[in-house]
């Protein structure tokens, strides 16, 4: 299986990461594209990996919607300052609720986070 990802920096200071949950290969790349240009790292997962340098975590619910549950006490534990946020089709209101519901901070649609996609990393601390 592919999987997106961008190489460490060749210095010794860690980048921060933007973290995607997601099995979408093809939008990943619109994604990676995204953070990488504002000079985070990128990391495709399927459950969210320990490391401490999280500063986005981003849940695709169409392919990972049973990640959301616990999702937030993850994050506190392993990257309390991450910026956390779900996305998923408009029609699946369920898979949206369900994220609203688990203390997901910000849960928006597919066409909402796409349109958002090009400045979403500029606030980036």
């Amino acid at each position: 299986m592919s999987q997106v990802s961008a190489e460490p920096a060749g210095d010794s200071a860690v980048e921060p990461a933007v973290v995607f949950l997601s099995g979408d290969l093809m939008f990943a790349s619109r994604v990676r594209a995204a953070a990488e240009a504002e000079g985070l790292e990128f990391q495709l997962a399927a459950s969210l990996p320990d490391r401490r340098d999280i500063r986005y975590v981003i849940v695709d619910l169409a392919t990972r919607s049973g990640v959301v549950e616990g999702l937030m006490e993850q994050c506190g534990q392993i990257c309390p300052d991450a910026k956390v946020l779900a996305y998923g089709p408009h029609v699946q209101v369920a898979r949206l609720d369900k994220a609203k519901q688990a203390g997901i901070p910000v849960v928006v649609t597919r066409g909402q986070f796409d349109r958002s996609l090009g400045s979403l990393f500029r606030s980036a601390d």
